[in-house]
């Protein structure tokens, strides 16, 4: 007699993503009593929040980079030259900002197709292509500016970036999160009803409640929060801050991508076997540089976020983030072997990140000291996650 399948399995759940939820709910509990009640305080949150939002913005297509098999090691070097060249055209040439981020966005297509280009076509591993970059492109921001800051004083942009009015208000807050419960409520009666169409079992109504839930409290309890942090000049309290917003449209639409379009299909299907994708028709080349140009949109969406909250443009944007970015896919269960890899993963794992750096920070763990503790934990995570397949296999 087969052993009955446990729930979460039956329910189409990520074990890791479990693990890695807990593990998140715990370090926000340890950090919050070594700070004295700081680290949970809305105020950090809110910081927390839009600061993640760039990291998470780009390790959402970081996923589907490694699932494809390649890495991008320049996402920080070509985010500071892109961030800089848009400060410096508003600032220095005085181009209203949304023609400056279209000159940005289009010289980062450039720069992302010369690099997908050479991996996809003449068959330049993306590692060192992309170390090169990483070299290249920081210099380039120098280069752009002459190695001068670059402020931007567009009082709109700067709430692009989450700051003093980079909130979407109390009101907006409550009426976003209740249409998010709403959809979820109706997702999963669908479901429902889609598997008892077709004659497949179905989990009792209690656990699909259950597991609809709690991401419907976790949202309710954030924007709790984000409603109670207030700037004391301001009369009305935050709310959720505009990079959130923005990052989690970016983690939809990557989502939908990877669920319910082709191109979804495609990269998993290059990531499992290369040479049986192309066997069967797949065009691995196009592919790989449509892949390499949605990172190089969404590193520009995450340039824009960056300087719109420092105000400015700095020659240092994006130094280290490719770390960073790296890391939160991994911890989020992103194979290095490709794959495998989820966009709510690569969430969880920017979360665990800015957290993680945002503690140390607050209990004034010295810099060399975080340095160390951050590369630990991104080895300790492909280390878990090649025991975990071991043991698990994909599941």
């Amino acid at each position: 007699m087969n052993k009955p399948l446990p729930i979460w399995r039956r329910s189409g759940v990520d074990l890791r993503l479990i693990l890695m939820s807990m593990l998140l709910i715990a370090m926000g509990v340890v950090f919050n009593v070594l700070s004295g009640g700081v680290f949970l305080s809305p105020e950090n949150l809110y910081n927390i929040a839009q600061q993640t939002a760039v990291v998470g913005i780009v390790s959402t297509v970081m996923v589907l980079v490694i699932v494809a098999r390649h890495i991008d090691l320049s996402v920080g070097s070509v985010m500071g030259f892109v961030g800089v060249l848009i400060a410096y055209l508003q600032y220095t040439s005085g181009w209203s900002w949304p023609t400056a981020c279209l000159a940005g966005l289009a010289v980062a297509l450039l720069v992302s197709i010369y690099q997908g280009w050479l991996t996809a076509v003449l068959g330049v591993p993306s590692f060192v292509v992309t170390l090169g970059g990483l070299m290249s492109f920081r210099g380039a921001a120098f280069l752009v500016a002459d190695g001068k800051t670059q402020p931007v004083n567009d009082e709109f942009f700067q709430t692009l970036g989450g700051g003093y009015d980079g909130g979407i208000g109390v009101t907006a807050t409550w009426v976003l999160t209740g249409i998010v419960a709403l959809v979820l409520l109706f997702r999963m009666v669908q479901k429902r009803k889609a598997l008892q169409r077709y004659e497949m079992p179905t989990e009792p109504i209690a656990i699909d409640l259950m597991f609809t839930a709690v991401p419907i409290v976790v949202l309710a309890a954030f924007a709790w929060a984000m409603n109670h942090y207030q700037i004391s000049s301001k009369t009305e309290a935050q709310g959720i801050p505009i990079p959130v917003l923005i990052w989690a449209t970016v983690a939809i639409v990557l989502s939908f991508l990877v669920h319910r379009t082709r191109f979804g299909r495609y990269v998993f299907a290059m990531g499992g076997n290369p040479d049986a994708a192309e066997l069967v028709g797949i065009p691995v080349k196009r592919v790989t540089l449509m892949l390499f140009a949605l990172l190089a949109v969404l590193v520009t969406i995450a340039a824009i976020v960056s300087i719109a909250r420092l105000n400015a443009g700095t020659n240092s944007l994006g130094t280290g983030m490719e770390l960073y970015v790296i890391a939160a896919a991994v911890i989020g269960g992103t194979a290095l072997a490709g794959g495998s890899g989820t966009i709510f993963g690569s969430v969880l794992g920017a979360l665990i990140m800015q957290s993680l750096d945002s503690g140390m920070l607050l209990l004034d763990v010295a810099i060399g000291k975080r340095m160390v503790i951050v590369g630990q934990v991104l080895i300790i995570a492909v280390v878990f996650d090649v025991l975990y397949r071991k043991k698990f296999g994909d599941r």
